[in-house]
């Protein structure tokens, strides 16, 4: 580890307490000179650090800088030693994260970047990601499933969002079939799941999950065409809640959900937010709208919809979206 980082995990493990610089380098094994240039590359880079006389450094509570430092402090025990790759900006996390699965990355890898300039969603779509106000991260997962349970990680994953944000914020938000999260009729998180199947076996060999969470409202705004429809977790930035925090919380409930998939009791969970069940819908598919009634989740996290025929039938993600119209 450099020691700029060694100082930024010195700093963020003890965030809001001063620690002087004699400590660091004492702690560290370093010069006060390599203390006091890492302190100001540090700042250079937008970490607000205090400093006091006789008392020493201290990582100011506002600072919001998503890093592997700052998350670290917050996983659980059992996740402390995951790799994660932080990044200023970056073409696309999940672009990335599947090239290190290619390269044997192990389960509960991540990226995470404070923006996308490539950023992508279900279907091809572009994913909005500016700087420094959302949470652009993924996972690489291993999950030992066949490639048609596939959806029922997203289903999973959208479920350890939800319960992450309950968490640390304490607000209760809403899922739209199959992998949009929503809080006050608005779109705050898209998940993107990616998978990487064995033909011979049928078996996942990898899952790449990309989160797209606004955290906050970007700086300018959303852009007109996504004004309707695009939400945040918060208008302003929070005074002490940090996105690394919330970072840690998704990383801790998704990884906990996909470790024992066999167990559907989160399902019940999926059901209850639910933003779709019991209301008619619009259905995408093969270029065509259709109607139908949303009626259940199947236990492989399809959608089970009753048709315009009267019929029951399972939709699962692939190339299918649908609107709610009630």
């Amino acid at each position: 580890m450099s020691v700029k980082k060694s100082v930024l995990q010195a700093l963020e493990e003890n965030r809001e307490t001063s620690i002087s610089g004699e400590q660091l380098a004492k702690k560290l094994n370093i010069s006060r000179s390599s203390v006091w240039k890492a302190i100001k590359s540090l700042k250079e880079e937008g970490y607000t650090i205090g400093a006091t006389t006789n008392k020493g450094y201290r990582l100011e509570a506002g600072t919001d800088v998503l890093s592997y430092e700052g998350i670290r402090p917050w996983l659980a025990p059992k996740n402390q030693k995951i790799s994660i790759e932080a990044f200023k900006t970056i073409g696309s996390t999940n672009q990335k994260a599947k090239k290190m699965a290619m390269d044997g990355a192990i389960q509960g890898t991540g990226i995470i970047s404070e923006e996308q300039t490539q950023g992508r969603g279900r279907l091809g779509r572009s994913f909005y990601s500016p700087a420094n106000s959302g949470i652009y991260m993924s996972l690489i997962l291993r999950p030992n499933v066949y490639a048609n349970e596939a959806v029922l990680v997203t289903t999973a994953v959208s479920v350890g969002v939800c319960r992450a944000i309950k968490k640390v914020t304490k607000r209760d938000t809403q899922i739209k079939w199959v992998n949009d999260i929503y809080l006050d009729n608005k779109k705050i998180c898209g998940i993107l799941t990616e998978a990487v199947t064995n033909f011979e076996t049928g078996l996942v060999e990898c899952v790449i999950i990309g989160i797209g969470l606004n955290f906050r409202q970007p700086e300018n705004n959303f852009p007109e065409d996504l004004k309707e429809i695009a939400g945040s977790l918060f208008e302003e930035k929070p005074d002490t809640l940090t996105r690394n925090r919330l970072v840690a919380e998704i990383i801790n409930e998704v990884l906990v959900l996909c470790e024992d998939l066999e167990n559907r009791d989160f399902l019940g969970e999926y059901k209850q937010r639910s933003m779709v069940l019991g209301h008619k819908i619009k259905v995408h598919h093969q270029n065509n709208w259709s109607f139908a009634r949303a009626i259940d989740i199947s236990e492989d996290g399809g959608l089970i919809i009753e048709n315009e025929a009267g019929e029951l039938e399972t939709l699962s993600s692939g190339e299918i979206s649908i609107r709610r119209m009630e």
